[in-house]
């Protein structure tokens, strides 16, 4: 093990040397996750401990193809869930299980999330310890989400980790630390989730699982450390070497399902076991004070302290275990199952919290016992074939078939008539879903976010974030009856917070908003296959904004006399920039009514009128028609008349006292930056790098591989279109590309000048 001089060690553990050799240190203490948990399980009975205890609910996330889908299906196989293995893309006719739709199997990507549950057996020589004994021979029920990878699907990732416990994060052995991957953790860091991580592809040239684990700790900035060695490399890959019990690990059978635990480690691989041991342990030594306390005494911790130290510093969300495989070769997959009952957390032992409507949104912690009032939430909304199928999480109590459901957000009371539990797309009819569990029930009419309960609470959990969209298209179907085109476009605007629609009133076309091109082409051709509805569609078009640059004061006397009462209205104030800023639900808001109307000037019964004028404005700008952001109105003054004074008058001073401080407010137009995320073959370097130059990118970041080179670069959303049959024509199809959207920046002033006179030309139409 290394050593440290003591002072060296009183700086990186103060709290243990001050309690070793009394000495005096700054130190700033952090909760245990233990103490946030014990009010929770002190209110939960025995039979609930035990339940809850064998139950894990997990999702599967990563950047698109790292594997995810290829590692649910052989977590299905190996714990009995299906019997046979296939392929992703379907090439079998069959396609794996998880990617149910048949657009999932064509494209070879994961587009909805699908839920499932197996249970996986951790039995006592597996773990080699007396005392595990909520472990030992237990059947773990595991709860699981494959979700996708693709940017475009990212809603898909949030309502699912919403609502999961805990996650296995998947990073290819070549790619490493990718896009998608940062945006996975920042929503895993979002809900709280902690999370255990897996090398996939080991088998491929390549793989550099210590590069990945470097990328983890820097790029990611969560500390983590390997549990285990690969044995053999790449295509040699034979197995792992579990560097907590010192034990190789090996996989056999046409599909890997028999694993051998062999206590004898390949000779040339027992100098590199011992090393990342130390490292694993030093890396625990820096988080977790029982582990401290017995490197400053050079103590070696046992296996059982080691996984006990694992466990609580990942519920901490301060470290996650690493561990390596391939899916594809059926290599290490047992053991991340393993590790999921290991390391990852009860329903218990995560705080959740809903709001008591009934005493002004006073925040109660959620107990998962079966025999509290029951608060379940609604993450995920899909059309089954028998209506609309609706994804609950139970938080607290239980959800039975042929009870009734309270919608806290709507206030219907509801009979659950059918209650199942899902597997892809099939589904088992069950009488009960206890707290902590994940079910579904058939024929409700409700939003995605909405809380339920049995009526005797009046609890209403916190909504999910939704990212804005970037683009959109107009729509137009082929056929006059359009009853089956507005069918599909409602329900999928349900089923995706992020998939909007709207009519310009100008054009009168139907206008669909979402994520990316991907995005929307998916629910295009979805809208053929399972509505026959074809559509014609319009060129994208990118979600601009506009802005101010200056400050402008405005005063404007609304006056209008045409017999009878008449209109009079005088606003008086200023208009200036504002940088976003997020409100007490971390939403982003991005605009602000003041109101410093004093001594009456303008009564308080026309404010209203005058605040929800501003908020129309702001919904179309002056220069090009898009939405106006990063704007303050402030009114400080006015004018009525008792007679002819009126909220109609109000509404349109400020509308166009508005129209003319902005136009004088130097605006301009934003255009969205994405963040682009591209990986190509090395040889393909110079003609890549050259194309994101063309389409006005700036390079960020570049890390060149033997084999292949990934780039980051932030690229103008208006210069992307088509850039995925350009990269697979630079690359002879072996280039792939990923997007989101990152910030808005100021447009080029030839950008902005050719979109205000195209807009200014269809204005005159």
């Amino acid at each position: 093990m290394l050593k440290l001089p003591i002072r060296q060690l009183a700086t990186r553990f103060p709290r243990t040397c001050r309690s070793i050799l009394g000495c005096r240190f700054a130190t700033t203490d952090t909760t245990k996750p233990e103490e946030l948990e014990a009010s929770v399980q002190s209110q939960l009975s025995e039979n609930d401990l035990k339940r809850l205890n064998n139950i894990r609910n997990i999702g599967i996330s990563a950047h698109i193809d790292s594997g995810k889908t290829t590692f649910t299906e052989r977590v299905l196989f190996y714990t009995g869930r299906i019997k046979d293995i296939h392929e992703v893309r379907g090439k079998d006719n069959v396609g794996a299980k998880m990617d149910s739709m048949e657009l999932e199997r064509e494209k070879g990507i994961t587009i909805q999330s699908a839920a499932t549950h197996c249970t996986w057996s951790r039995t006592l020589d597996q773990i080699q310890s007396e005392n595990q004994e909520n472990h030992a021979s237990k059947e773990f029920a595991v709860n699981i989400i494959d979700t996708p990878g693709h940017i475009d699907f990212t809603i898909e990732v949030e309502r699912a980790l919403r609502v999961l416990d805990g996650a296995v994060l998947v990073l290819c052995a070549v790619s490493g630390v990718q896009s998608q991957t940062i945006t996975v953790d920042r929503q895993m860091r979002r809900y709280n989730v902690p999370r255990v991580s897996f090398i996939n592809k080991m088998d491929r040239m390549g793989a550099d699982p210590w590069k990945v684990i470097q990328q983890i700790n820097t790029k990611l900035k969560i500390p983590a450390a390997a549990v285990q060695v690969p044995i053999g490399g790449e295509s040699e890959m034979k197995g792992v070497v579990d560097l907590i019990y010192m034990r190789a690990i090996y996989n056999h059978g046409d599909k890997g399902e028999k694993v051998e635990y062999s206590d004898s480690i390949p000779k040339d691989l027992q100098e590199l076991a011992q090393e990342k041991r130390s490292v694993l342990i030093e890396k625990l030594a820096d988080l977790d004070e029982q582990i401290a306390d017995m490197y400053v005494m050079e103590e070696t911790p046992s296996p059982e302290q080691l996984v006990q130290a694992i466990r609580r510093t990942t519920l901490a969300r301060k470290f996650t275990p690493v561990l390596m495989g391939s899916a594809l070769s059926n290599i290490g997959v047992q053991p991340v199952l393993d590790a999921v009952c290991d390391y990852l957390p009860a329903p218990y032992e995560v705080e959740n919290v809903a709001l008591n409507a009934a005493e002004s949104e006073k925040p109660v912690t959620l107990v998962p016992s079966n025999t509290k009032p029951l608060v379940a939430l609604a993450f995920k909304l899909e059309e089954g074939r028998f209506g609309q199928l609706t994804y609950l999480r139970v938080y607290q109590g239980s959800l039975k078939r042929g009870g009734y459901l309270y919608n806290v957000n709507s206030t219907k009371r509801i009979k659950v008539s059918r209650l199942v539990r899902m597997h892809s797309n099939d589904m088992e009819e069950v009488e009960e879903t206890g707290a902590g569990g994940i079910g579904a029930i058939f024929g409700i009419e409700c939003a995605s976010g909405d809380t339920f309960t049995d009526g005797s609470v009046h609890y209403t959990m916190s909504s999910m974030f939704v990212p804005e969209p970037v683009i959109s298209l107009s729509l137009n179907p082929k056929s006059k009856d359009t009853s089956n085109f507005s069918k599909a476009l409602n329900r999928f605007q349900r089923e995706d917070p992020t998939f909007r629609v709207k009519l310009d009133p100008e054009s009168k076309e139907t206008i669909i908003s979402g994520m990316g091109e991907l995005h929307l082409e998916v629910y295009v051709e979805r809208m053929r296959r399972e509505y026959r509805v074809e559509c014609d569609t319009g060129k994208p078009r990118v979600a601009f904004r506009e802005s101010l640059t200056k400050k402008v004061p405005f005063s404007y006397l609304h006056k209008k006399q045409s017999g009878g009462a008449g209109q009079y209205a005088k606003v008086e104030g200023y208009i200036e920039y504002m940088d976003a800023k997020e409100d007490d639900a971390g939403n982003v808001v991005d605009f602000e009514f003041v109101n410093k109307v004093t001594g009456g000037a303008i009564p308080s019964q026309y404010i209203p009128a005058c605040e929800k004028a501003f908020r129309e404005s702001l919904e179309k700008g002056f220069l090009i028609g898009h939405p106006i952001k990063n704007c303050r109105l402030v009114l400080e003054d006015g004018a009525y008349h008792p007679v002819d004074s009126s909220e109609l008058a109000f509404r349109m001073a400020t509308i166009t006292a508005f129209r003319g401080a902005f136009l004088q407010a130097d605006p301009i137009i934003l255009e969205p930056i994405m963040n682009v995320s591209i990986t190509a073959p090395v040889e393909h370097q110079g003609a890549v790098i050259g194309n994101v130059d063309k389409r006005k990118g700036t390079i960020v970041d570049s890390d060149i591989g033997e084999e292949e080179f990934s780039l980051l670069a932030e690229v103008p959303l208006n210069n992307m279109f088509s850039y995925s049959s350009d990269i697979r024509a630079l690359t002879k199809g072996k280039g792939e590309f990923s997007m989101e959207f990152l910030k808005y920046l100021p447009a080029p002033k030839y950008v902005q000048k050719d979109l205000i006179t195209e807009y200014n030309k269809q204005q005159q139409k």
